[in-house]
């Protein structure tokens, strides 16, 4: 859900001219309105989860995700009140960032061209320098990633990297976390993870973080890494593997928002 202007609300549903020729530009929101979808029978867990998404701002916030206001509402269900987490949300422009998708010059290039409005994107950067605009992708990334590392080491928290659309790519090639509604605690324990739809969001978390920073950064898998290597461990990935097949089977064919692996 959008916050828009009503002066550009009226334009996309009105139209405007420019050179004789009426268009009807789409209103661009100014905040987005997030309901994170964890109930709360208590005041004091909506809080801890509260203060979760204050620790993921605390390591990423303003460069590296979409900066939000949340608040607490009461909620009521079938006569009964619930407590609600919401946010609004800074709206972010860009192409979602797929760990799982092809991520080399001409895919980066690609999402570049998909962007919205990427005629007026098109006057900053030419064809002949995306050699240029994905080395600051690159650049960009490793900053990026490197702060979600430390915030594994140092807090044992990660959000949601697997979950479709929740990175996004803008068009100057920042990457933001634009969806902070499944944060789990890190553990290198035995025992896999799962949220509470049954989604093994911790280690495919850490295989997305992987992931980029192999088709972004050129990094290989470090076997003495203390932040992945427990977690890419290949008997434990199939164990992952097999707690995806289930989530999805149980969410079915368009109920999920994860990618099928």
């Amino acid at each position: 859900m959008a916050v828009l202007r009503l002066k550009d609300v009226k334009k996309e549903k009105n139209g405007i001219k420019k050179n004789d020729v009426t268009w009807f530009p789409k209103a661009k929101p100014l905040k987005m309105l997030r309901v994170f979808r964890t109930r709360f029978g208590r005041l004091e867990d909506a809080m801890q989860e509260l203060n979760r998404v204050k620790m993921v701002e605390k390591y990423l916030a303003p460069e590296y995700m979409a900066r939000s206001s949340e608040f607490l509402v009461d909620y009521r269900v079938h006569g009964k009140y619930e407590t609600l987490l919401c946010g609004f949300q800074e709206y972010v422009e860009g192409e979602i960032l797929d760990p799982w998708g092809p991520l080399d010059q001409d895919s980066l290039w690609a999402l570049f061209c998909r962007m919205a409005d990427r005629g007026e994107h098109q006057t900053r950067i030419k064809k002949g320098q995306i050699e240029k605009w994905a080395e600051d992708v690159r650049k960009k990334a490793g900053n990026a990633l490197l702060q979600i590392r430390k915030m594994i080491r140092e807090a044992r928290f990660i959000p949601d990297l697997a979950g479709i659309g929740n990175l996004v790519l803008t068009p100057s090639g920042d990457i933001k976390l634009v969806d902070i509604n499944n944060i789990s605690e890190v553990s290198y324990e035995g025992d896999i993870y799962c949220d509470d739809k049954g989604y093994p969001v911790c280690d495919k978390s850490v295989e997305a973080l992987s992931l980029l920073e192999k088709k972004l950064l050129g990094r290989s898998l470090d076997e003495t890494d203390s932040v992945c290597a427990g977690f890419l461990d290949s008997g434990r990935m199939k164990e992952v593997q097999v707690l995806e097949t289930l989530f999805h089977q149980s969410r079915g064919p368009a109920g999920s928002s994860y990618p099928v692996q």
